[in-house]
Parts: C-alpha cells; structure tokens; sequence
C-alpha cells in the first residue's frame, strides 16, 4: 500500500481503523512523519499507516483546488489532472439545460463533482483506483454521479445529452507529447458525431492547428499560470468558433474573445508596461486587449504592450517603467545603480539574452526590488526596468 494508492488501500482506508489512521495523521500537521509512522505502527499495518499519510498530503495539496479537499479521495496523477472546483464549475455551465451529461476519463471526479449537480451524471474511468475515488468523492460533494469502469471506447453513449471528456495526457511512462493524449484528440472530437455537445479539456500548450474546424478553443489561467485549453463543438459554443482567453482571479472569471480587433500599433515605450496573460497571449488575443486598453505593442512581433496612461486590466500584470534603453549589458549595470536597485526579477518576450547568466553579470548590491524587461523595439534588442507593481512610483531622475 505503500507510494500512490491502491484499490485494497482506499477500500482499508474507509473502514473504522483506516478512518481512525487518517484523523491522527491530519491532526498532527506539524509532527514529525518518521515518529508519527512508528507510533502509529503499533496499531495498523505499516501498508495501511503510509496510504493514510499519502492521502492526507494529497488532501492538503488540494486545498487550493477544492473547498472539500479534506474528505476527498485522491491518488497523484488524479489530483494533478482533476479540474479545480472553480474550472469544473466553469465546464458544468455549458452544459446548462442538459439532463445526462457523460464524463469521459473522469479521473478522481474533479469534473463529475460538478456535472453531477442539477443534471445527472455518468462518470466512466478504466482505472478502478481513480473510478473509485470518483464514485466517493460525488457521495462527499452529493452529486448525482453514476459511475463506470470501462474502456471510454466501449461505452454507450445511449440516452446521454452531452459529452465532457478529458482524456489523459501522460502514461506510465511519462507525460505525453504536447498535443498528445489517450485516446487521442481525434477520437474525442469525433464523439460529436454521436452526441452533438462535446467538451474537451486539453493541454495548455495545445498546438492551435489540431483544435477542429468549427469548434471553439478557450484557454484559462489562474495566477497566471496558464492552466487548461479547452475545445468546446459547435453545440456548445454559442459564439461560434472563436479563440477565447479566460482569467481567473478569486470568484470572478474575466473572458476576453479574439479576433475582434485590428492589429495593435507598434510604437515607442510609455510610463506604463502590460505583460498579458498567457490565456491572452495563447489565445491569439493580445491586439484585443490592446484594444481595450489603449495601449500599442513595443514590436509586432513580441506580445508586450506599452501606454501612456495607467492600463486597469485583469489581463496582464501592469508594471510603472523607470528606465528603457537599448540593450547593452553596461549600459542596463549602470541604470539599475542609478535607481538603486539591488534584486531584480527577469521577464523576455523575443530575446536571446540568458537570464541566468545576466544575473550573475548584472553584481548589483542597491536597496530596491525591480523587473528587467528583456525584448525588442522595432525589431532592435531592448531592455524596460520597471517597478514591481502598478504602485511603485519610481524615483526622480
């Protein structure tokens, strides 16, 4: 029972000694795991005792995924592919008016959780380990999940109104290529074939080449961490088949559509810096937000922008600009001493510099924290010292 879980340890786990292993093993956040297993030894099989810490630092993990983490049955890979309660909430919407909904490769359930609410739901997996923990964890979250070990290929899809499947991206012998999956993206895009409304949930780095024609292709970051590409058919996908950037901050979910704008205008840095989203960027979406904000490119090439006027967007992070010059490694030493600055974090777009090498030559020993902004201007190498956040007014010059 030891490493990832096993059938036998999830079912040892819900009885009453396993149950009893789990709340001293999360009651004890701070012990040390080494004393905690030997005195926990004493009473239940070493095999049982090292699936309950297992379980109980997988819970822990998901905590920032899910509200009911504590009580949720996890294995690694699931809980690494599960959609977070906010993103399943997001994907269970667009099935809205639907009575079945079937969830292909359902993992520990991430989706189904929300599928199964006002609807009902099938919940298939090949797995037993992760069907299992789908089963449960819709029992903890009281959604209306039914649940089916199976090949995905094999099933039924008889009196099903819409179709999510989120096929896996890596196998026992590591992850897949970018673009890569089992089964593969053809096969679940041709599910729609059979029953119109199909999602499917797809690596971030999704090749925009292989989203099928007509369908549409939204990806969606939180933290600006770019967290899930997502292809939606024509049945679900009211707008038709745009490319969409989703963000994600706390409880609101800020969309941007792309392709509406001309491209932005290329033209020299102002007072203000924009790095978008990578949902933006990924999306095709960054002449949109320009748009938006007013604001134009620093190269036609490179997906920073820049404006005159503080930018207020929930898509990219807007840093003050203390300093632009053309690029040159002496030249950039000496402005980062004239601003004081001792530490500095390093963002490119359309570089070549190595960063880490030009940490290691910058030797700067100043008070103040700054970003280096390594790109291109008109086609020239170039570098932005900014401020780290939209606050931070940089000093007189």
């Amino acid at each position: 029972m030891g490493g990832d879980l096993t059938l036998a340890a999830l079912h040892a786990l819900a009885t009453p000694v396993g149950e009893a292993l789990l709340t001293a093993v999360a009651a004890d956040p701070g012990g040390d795991p080494l004393a905690r297993a030997a005195r926990l030894r004493r009473g239940a099989p070493a095999g049982l005792v090292a699936a309950a810490e297992t379980l109980v630092a997988l819970r822990r993990r998901a905590r920032g995924k899910f509200a009911l983490a504590d009580r949720l049955w996890l294995t690694r890979a699931g809980l690494e592919q599960a959609s977070s309660d906010r993103t399943a909430a997001r994907h269970a919407r667009r099935y809205e008016g639907l009575a079945h909904v079937a969830d292909l490769c359902c993992g520990v359930g991430g989706d189904a959780m929300a599928l199964g609410r006002g609807r009902r739901a099938t919940a298939v997996d090949a797995d037993p380990v992760h069907a299992e923990a789908a089963r449960r964890n819709a029992a903890v979250a009281g959604a209306d999940v039914g649940v089916v070990v199976a090949d995905v290929a094999d099933v039924d899809l008889a009196g099903v109104d819409g179709v999510f499947v989120d096929p896996a991206r890596r196998t026992g012998a590591g992850r897949l290529r970018t673009g890569d999956s089992l089964p593969p993206l053809a096969w679940c895009a041709g599910l729609s074939a059979r029953v119109p409304p199909v999602g499917v949930k797809a690596a971030p780095g999704l090749p925009l080449d292989l989203a099928p024609a007509g369908w549409e292709v939204e990806f969606v970051s939180e933290g600006r961490e770019l967290k899930e590409a997502l292809l939606w058919s024509p049945a679900l996908a009211p707008d038709g088949p745009v490319r969409r950037a989703a963000v994600i901050a706390g409880d609101t979910v800020h969309e941007l559509v792309a392709g509406a704008a001309p491209p932005a205008p290329v033209g020299q840095p102002g007072p203000w810096l924009v790095d978008p989203d990578p949902a933006v960027t990924r999306a095709g979406a960054v002449a949109d937000l320009a748009a938006r904000l007013g604001a134009r490119q620093l190269d036609d090439r490179v997906a920073f922008l820049t404006a005159d006027d503080r930018p207020r967007t929930p898509f990219g992070r807007v840093l003050p600009v203390a300093a632009s010059l053309p690029w040159n490694l002496k030249a950039l030493r000496a402005e980062l001493r004239r601003l004081d600055v001792g530490s500095v974090q390093v963002r490119k777009r359309g570089s070549a510099v190595d960063v880490d090498d030009l940490r290691r030559r910058l030797r700067l020993d100043g008070a103040r924290p700054a970003t280096v902004v390594l790109t291109r201007l008109a086609d020239r190498p170039w570098a932005l010292v900014c401020w780290d956040g939209p606050d931070a007014a940089p000093p007189s010059p």
